[in-house]
């Protein structure tokens, strides 16, 4: 891949973790936007980015929008004159449908090429402080193009797009379309977020310490969640993640009503399936 100038709007903890990990393991120019004064200093400071502003984005051969769905939305519309045609555009928006709906028109409408993009990578905490160059070592990254048969511009882009996320350390790249990842995403992703921000709930929680181990630490971690973000995401993904949770509950009757009952057969049942369908469904 040629040299490249990247622009990533947004240097919070994904949009951070890209520009430490390009600059650490490619050759690419990297333009770090950010509303926070602060964090732009801190960009500049670590090495996340060569130089700082949106003045910058004329010369931007690709955008990265590392934002919530509204606020690339906001980002692209108020920018978007500033882009030289032909520009790469993507972003890495937890939800597709909804990224796909509202930038790519805009793209079109200028000459550029969007293709949508989630990196399989995070963590509980937010913010440029905890941004890590090798965030996305071992990852899948998700590529979510506008149609199914796309045209010469647009697989470009994907093979752009590919050759970066492999160079920054993800292990494979996943081709969707945007239904298709906002359903598997709905289970893989979304509702161990509400089951954990449920779980917690428990007037039990407070009283854990010195009873608690690994089991606690797996289902509560994602607890810890941005609200304002994923509350968008929720929101843009409600049909998947409402019939997600859905299926939950019925399976979560089905085992608090053999426990009610002592029918220990329906309970061992159930239990064997749930670790024999964990067994056949690699990691």
């Amino acid at each position: 891949m040629k040299k490249l100038s990247i622009a990533i709007a947004g240097m919070g903890l994904i949009g951070g973790s890209l520009g430490l990990a390009i600059k650490k393991r490619t050759a690419h120019t990297v333009i770090g936007i950010d509303c926070d004064k602060g964090v732009l200093d801190a960009v500049l400071q670590k090495g996340a980015a060569d130089k700082t502003g949106a003045e910058h984005l004329p010369k931007a051969g690709l955008l990265i929008l590392a934002l919530s769905p509204a606020d690339c939305l906001r980002f692209l519309e108020s920018h978007v004159k500033l882009l030289s045609p032909g520009t790469i555009v993507t972003d890495v928006c937890g939800v597709k449908r909804e990224a796909v709906k509202t930038l790519a028109p805009i793209c079109k409408e200028h000459r550029l090429t969007f293709v949508g993009g989630h990196p399989m990578a995070g963590r509980e905490k937010s913010g440029f402080a905890h941004a890590d160059p090798d965030l996305f070592e071992g990852a899948y990254y998700i590529l979510t193009p506008e149609s199914p048969a796309p045209d010469r511009a647009t697989k470009n882009a994907i093979g752009i797009l590919k050759e970066l996320a492999l160079s920054i350390g993800c292990k494979g790249v996943t081709i969707a379309t945007p239904e298709q990842h906002d359903r598997i995403i709905a289970f893989t992703s979304q509702l161990p977020h509400v089951l954990a921000g449920a779980y917690v709930k428990s007037p039990q929680c407070p009283e854990h310490h010195g009873f608690s181990a690994g089991s606690y630490r797996d289902v509560s971690r994602v607890a810890t969640v941005d609200e304002r973000l994923w509350a968008q995401l929720f929101i843009f993904n409600s049909d998947n993640i409402c019939a997600e949770i859905d299926t939950l509950i019925a399976n979560l009757k089905a085992c608090r009503d053999a426990i009610a009952l002592r029918d220990y057969e329906r309970l061992e049942q159930i239990l064997r399936e749930g670790r024999l369908r964990k067994e056949s469904v690699a990691d």
